[in-house]
C-alpha cells in the first residue's frame, strides 16, 4: 500500500514538473524571446547566447547545466538531484519543441513594438505559472538553484540571496547588448514571475514549521538531516492519554521543501501526527543570518 502511494506521488510529481516546464518553455518563446526580453539565472545566460550568437536556448540551457549536474550530484547525491535533472531535460525538450513549431509557423509568437508592458505582464504570468508548478512538486529547472544550494551547504549562504545576486548579475550584464528599456521591462517580468511562483507554490522560498509526533522520531530526524540538510530539534514529551514517553520532532524548512518532507515522514511512519505552521520570518543558519 505504501509502495503504491509513493509511486502515485512520484508519478504526480513528474507529471506536474512536465506540465510546468512545458508552460515555462511556451512563455519563454512566445513572450520573452520574441520581444528580446531577459530572465535571470542560467535561463538569462541562454537568452544572451541566443541574442548575441543565435545559439538555440534548448541547447544552451542543457549545456550550461551539465557542469552543475556534476557538482550537485557529488555534493547532494543522486536522490535530491533526480527531479532537478528531469526538470532541466524536460525544459530543454519543450524549448526544442517550441523552436520547431515556430520554425514551421505552427505557432506565431506574440511580438510587439508598442506595448511591451503587455508582453512583460504575460511573460511573468506564464513563466511564474510554469516554475510554480515545478517548485510545488519538488523539482527545479537547475541553474542558479543548484548554485544557491551548493553555496548554502558549503558556505552557509542564504539560498534566496544567492539566487537574487545571480539574477542581478545576469540581467545587469544584458545592458551591454539590449536597450535599457527592455532590460527594465525584464525586471518587471522577473518581479511578476516571482509573485506568481509564490502564489502557486505557496511561497517557494518562505518557510513552514513542522511539529512531528511519531514513534520513529529519531529515524525521522535523521532522515530530515540527511535528505534535506536541515537542522532538527527533538523535544521529550509524554502522551496524556497513553502515558507513554515520546520525542517530538521540530524543524523549519523552505516551503518548496514541504512536499519532500511530508514524503520522508510518511515513508518512515505513515501514522505520524504532523502539525504544519506558517512561518513569516526565520533568522539563523540556513535562512536569514541577521
Amino acid at each position: 500500500m505504501i509502495f503504491k502511494e509513493r509511486f502515485a506521488d512520484q508519478f504526480t510529481n513528474v507529471l506536474a514538473i512536465t506540465i510546468g516546464t512545458a508552460i515555462y518553455a511556451f512563455g519563454l518563446h512566445y513572450f520573452v524571446i520574441s520581444n528580446e526580453l531577459m530572465e535571470g539565472g542560467v535561463t538569462g545566460i541562454s537568452l544572451l547566447l541566443k541574442y548575441v550568437l543565435n545559439v538555440p536556448p534548448s541547447i544552451s540551457t542543457l549545456l550550461c547545466n551539465i557542469p552543475l549536474f556534476y557538482l550537485g550530484w557529488r555534493i547532494f547525491g543522486k536522490g535530491p538531484m533526480l527531479y532537478t535533472i528531469y526538470g532541466v531535460v524536460a525544459l530543454s525538450f519543450f524549448l526544442w519543441v517550441m523552436e520547431l513549431l515556430i520554425n514551421l509557423h505552427w505557432i506565431v509568437p506574440f511580438q510587439t513594438t508598442q506595448d511591451y508592458f503587455l508582453a512583460t505582464l504575460y511573460a511573468g504570468i506564464t513563466l511564474g505559472t510554469g516554475l510554480g508548478l515545478v517548485f510545488r512538486f519538488g523539482g527545479t529547472t537547475g541553474g542558479s538553484d543548484i548554485l544557491a544550494r551548493i553555496g548554502h551547504k558549503k558556505k552557509g549562504w542564504s539560498v534566496g540571496q544567492v539566487i537574487l545576486i545571480i539574477d542581478v548579475i545576469v540581467i545587469g550584464s544584458s545592458f551591454l547588448y539590449l536597450p535599457k528599456e527592455k532590460v527594465l521591462y525584464s525586471l518587471v517580468a522577473v518581479f511578476v514571475t516571482s509573485r506568481i511562483i509564490d502564489y502557486i507554490s505557496e511561497g517557494a522560498y518562505a518557510a513552514k514549521a513542522f511539529t512531528i509526533i511519531s514513534d520513529q522520531a529519531v529515524s525521522v530526524a535523521e532522515s530530515i538531516t540527511k535528505e534535506l540538510d536541515r537542522g532538527v530539534t527533538l523535544f521529550p514529551a509524554r502522551g496524556a492519554y497513553s502515558g507513554h514517553n515520546k520525542e517530538v520532532v521540530y524543524c523549519v524548512v523552505y516551503r518548496h521543501e514541504t512536499r519532500r518532507l511530508r514524503e520522508l515522514i510518511r515513508a518512515i511512519d505513515p501514522r505520524a501526527f504532523i502539525i504544519i505552521g506558517e512561518v513569516h520570518e526565520v533568522i539563523g543558519e540556513g535562512f536569514k543570518e541577521n
